[in-house]
């Protein structure tokens, strides 16, 4: 974003210069990002309005902004001689790009000259520095889920000896797909990998429970009484290093995952989301689906109900990973990507790729 310095200085009485003095620069007419300092990182926020300069601003004094922006911010100027400036910013060396820009309002106007008179709690620019959250009407999984299905999802992840790795595919090939077939059990195994790159060794299955928590527990109930089952789970136990599960719902608006044939390689991307932001991923998502469809890779979405909470798992397909390359290149292609992307990243507090080979037995293929 380039700005055109204004050629002025302002200063905030009863503060040092270092704090008080800053650079004022015009706001560009074509700029339609700007851009949030958060302790760690530098995270996007809003898009600005083609109309922003008749938007009411936000009163901004600086005790706000030091609590709001500390410790990155190396300069604050509690106000300007006219709304629509911005003051840069110097950089903390851990963030991961160039300085950054946060719009200002002189204390002294509280509104613009506008027609426009809405409260202040409604202005955008208030969600610079206070983020308001939205009273929910309802659950995320009802908001979010499909309604004509009630199919609950357990991700399983079996971290197994390195030594016991081929043992382990054995007998999981051979008990799990009786589990599947077998009528009785209302579950079906969906698919089942080991992770090829990403955490060695381990294993990953995905159940799906039709019928949703009293189909798991009758899964498990009757899991229990079946021998095979108990001395497979015996056996499994002195291979395993550690495993974990989650239970997962599936996303509205991501196809039902369906046995499909190969070969294909797998790639399980998972995301630990910032809390209060599922649904504003699920909206996003929503939309960015419609770019990843052509090439028939997209498997399956899903987000965490039990286990580690605000994951969220998407799930493709791909011929190998040169095509998995060429295909997540031509997104950057399609109009509106590149915009979806830039504003999922910020809810994002860390994720992971693993790429996975399915076994034989598994209906994914």
């Amino acid at each position: 974003m380039s700005l055109k310095p204004c050629g002025t200085q302002h200063n905030s009485h009863g503060h040092s210069p270092q704090e008080a003095m800053a650079t004022a620069y015009e706001f560009p007419p074509c700029a339609r990002r700007c851009w949030e300092i958060s302790v760690h990182k530098v995270v996007a926020i809003w898009e600005l309005a083609p109309n922003w300069e008749e938007e009411e601003q936000i009163q901004c004094g600086e005790r706000g902004i030091q609590s709001t922006f500390e410790p990155e911010i190396r300069h604050t100027a509690s106000r300007l001689h006219a709304p629509g400036h911005v003051v840069p910013f110097d950089w903390d060396y851990r963030l991961p790009c160039p300085p950054v820009c946060v719009v200002f309002q002189d204390r002294a106007r509280r509104r613009l000259t506008s027609s426009n008179n809405r409260p202040r709690e409604d202005s955008w620019l208030k969600s610079l520095f206070v983020r308001k959250v939205d009273p929910r009407k309802d659950a995320h999984s009802n908001l979010l889920a499909k309604k004509e299905t009630s199919s609950l999802y357990k991700l399983q992840f079996h971290n197994v000896k390195p030594e016991c790795l081929e043992a382990y595919n054995k007998i999981c090939q051979e008990v799990l797909p009786k589990i599947h077939e077998d009528k009785h059990y209302p579950c079906t195994l969906v698919g089942t990998w080991n992770t090829w790159y990403g955490e060695q060794d381990q294993a990953v299955h995905l159940w799906r429970y039709e019928g949703g928590y009293p189909a798991l527990t009758e899964v498990m109930s009757k899991l229990r009484e079946n021998q095979e089952f108990v001395e497979f789970r015996k056996a499994r136990s002195n291979m395993l290093l550690s495993r974990r599960n989650q239970l997962l719902l599936e996303f509205s608006f991501w196809n039902e995952p369906v046995p499909r044939s190969g070969p294909n390689i797998y790639e399980l991307r998972s995301y630990q989301l910032r809390p209060g932001t599922m649904i504003e991923w699920g909206n996003y998502w929503a939309r960015a689906i419609r770019f990843r469809q052509d090439g028939n890779e997209a498997v399956g979405g899903f987000f965490s109900q039990i286990g580690q909470l605000y994951m969220v798992h998407h799930l493709w397909a791909y011929k190998d990973l040169q095509t998995r390359e060429d295909i997540r290149n031509a997104a950057w292609h399609k109009h509106g990507w590149e915009e979806l992307v830039y504003y999922t990243v910020p809810l994002i507090q860390e994720m992971e790729s693993r790429i996975m080979i399915p076994l034989k037995t598994s209906p994914l293929q």
